[in-house]
């Protein structure tokens, strides 16, 4: 289900800032997967939204959300997790949404995978995506090679990503930088956010 939070205000340029999973599960402590790691990208993390603030920018808080009991492919791989109207599913603090901002539920890895979020960027005229979040080899490597599908120039800043498995993340920026889009330090993504 996506939720959208509209003020009756269209989004401003064709450049868009996706939070993956930025979610108490991952970034605090007591969270089913939480991890020191996770928790170091999140000043980077409201950096980036704030230039999209300031900017006028469309933000989407993609967060992954499954109903305790429903059918969820996953769990051959992961243990429940992410349950609806649990705490781990709340935003990480500081990083929640604001009117205007999109909240869009995922049931699988990538935000694109069964949501609207390609019709939508399609919509607002979307070019540019960036993608901050968790976790770098598995939800947010999806939605970039995803979003790569769909003809979108993909930019990942590397102090705003994070895994738990260092030797996945190092290896999953390397092909996000040489297959699929740019990965570039914080300030040259939050340059493209506030000035396009």
């Amino acid at each position: 289900m996506t939720q959208h939070m509209d003020t009756g205000t269209n989004p401003k340029g064709d450049v868009a800032l996706i939070l993956i999973d930025v979610i108490k599960g991952f970034y605090e402590p007591g969270g089913e997967f939480y991890h020191e790691v996770y928790a170091a990208t999140l000043p980077p993390i409201r950096k980036l939204l704030e230039a999209a603030r300031t900017r006028g920018r469309l933000i989407v808080h993609a967060r992954e959300g499954h109903s305790q009991g429903e059918p969820n492919f996953e769990l051959i791989k992961l243990p429940e997790h992410a349950l609806m109207n649990s705490f781990h599913r709340e935003f990480a603090q500081g990083a929640e949404p604001l009117p205007g901002e999109v909240d869009l539920r995922k049931r699988r890895y990538s935000a694109f995978f069964a949501t609207d979020l390609s019709v939508m960027l399609a919509e607002y005229g979307i070019k540019h995506l960036v993608l901050a979040g968790c976790k770098t080899n598995v939800c947010v490597r999806a939605t970039a090679q995803d979003a790569f599908g769909y003809g979108l120039d993909v930019v990942v800043p590397v102090e705003a990503v994070a895994s738990n498995r260092p030797h996945l993340h190092e290896a999953s920026l390397e092909d996000i930088d040489r297959y699929i889009g740019r990965v570039v330090p914080l300030a040259e993504a939050v340059t493209l956010l506030r000035e396009g």
